[in-house]
């Protein structure tokens, strides 16, 4: 905890870019997914980013690679949709805990060798933490308000699950990310909270949230001072937005976060909004420019790239991220 705390305190931290933009690139088949440990798996495995780290680890360690040479200091493991809830599509809840411990430690090794190659500048590993494909605060069927898809202990069981995992591979953080409803966050940070613990351990949590659309409120109907006080009963290390909306977009939200919290601040917005065929526009040079505000502004002290964004935008972020001063916390809000 304290290793990453001190370099908060003197400079912005980096986080990487978006896994499924480089993964994309590859152009992997059904078969390149499967590999030949799963050739004969009965359920279809292509989209299923988080099984590249047992089938393909070599590309997942190389994006790794590519995040830490554009100046990035923490990158996430591919581990967004690691849980049992979300495995399920493909039948493959039993492999989560190999699949957080693998990406863990995919990204543990590439960590450890650019530090040992450059110890001025330490490079971290975050521990993704997805929100799941089902919310605990609102029902999928129009027809019947009442009901839901999962329950806060359905959810709590499984992000233990991964959180063991992940800190069995050697994350540095956990980071409990995209959250559109702040009832699965609360699981999330209630089974990291048990397994720390159960563990005598402590280890530094950053929560990110979504901000849906122009009524600057998350899926589950939250103002960002509502989110922000949803979950500020645990003992953060940092608190932010990411994805859905573009670094301009996102601007007046992170405003308003930063003014409110003594946690460090994050921020990790796409590379603008995305276009007719949802692909994504925004060039390095411009999502630069927009972060720069943020930089100005002193609002951020750790950001990144979402939807996507490349080395080369988190390039061009962190470039511009070394010009300036990190945010000085607002301590007794």
């Amino acid at each position: 905890m304290s290793k990453i705390t001190d370099q908060l305190q003197k400079r912005i931290l980096v986080l990487d870019g978006a896994m499924g933009t480089m993964l994309q690139q590859y152009s992997f088949s059904e078969e390149d997914f499967r590999g030949e440990r799963f050739k004969d798996y009965p359920s279809p495995l292509q989209g299923n980013n988080d099984l590249l780290s047992l089938t393909q680890p070599e590309a997942i360690a190389a994006i790794h690679a590519k995040y830490f040479e554009a100046g990035a200091d923490i990158v996430e493991t591919n581990t967004f949709s690691g849980t049992t809830i979300a495995m399920a599509d493909y039948d493959m809840e039993d492999l989560v805990y190999e699949l957080n411990y693998e990406s863990a430690k995919i990204a543990r090794d590439v960590a450890d060798k650019f530090t040992k190659e450059n110890p001025e500048k330490p490079r971290f590993v975050a521990g993704s933490i997805g929100p799941t494909n089902k919310t605990a605060s609102l029902s999928p069927d129009v027809n019947r308000p009442e009901y839901r898809a999962i329950t806060f202990n359905e959810l709590r069981v499984a992000y233990k699950q991964q959180v063991e995992a992940l800190i069995d591979g050697g994350v540095d953080m956990l980071l409990v990310e995209t959250i559109f409803d702040t009832l699965n966050a609360k699981a999330a940070l209630f089974a990291i909270e048990e397994v720390k613990e159960e563990r005598h351990i402590d280890i530094p949590i950053m929560v990110s949230g979504t901000i849906t659309d122009a009524s600057g409120r998350t899926l589950s109907g939250q103002t960002v001072e509502a989110f922000l006080t949803s979950i500020s009963h645990i003992p953060l290390l940092s608190v932010g937005f990411n994805c859905a909306l573009g670094a301009q977009q996102l601007k007046p939200y992170l405003q308003r976060l930063s003014n409110e919290t003594e946690f460090f601040t994050s921020a990790h917005p796409n590379a603008g909004l995305p276009n007719a065929f949802g692909e994504y526009d925004e060039t390095p040079e411009q999502m630069q420019g927009y972060i720069e505000d943020y930089l100005k502004d002193n609002l951020i002290n750790i950001i990144g790239g979402c939807c996507g964004t490349s080395p080369e935008h988190i390039k061009a972020i962190a470039e511009v991220a070394q010009k300036y001063e990190p945010r000085k916390l607002v301590v007794g809000v």
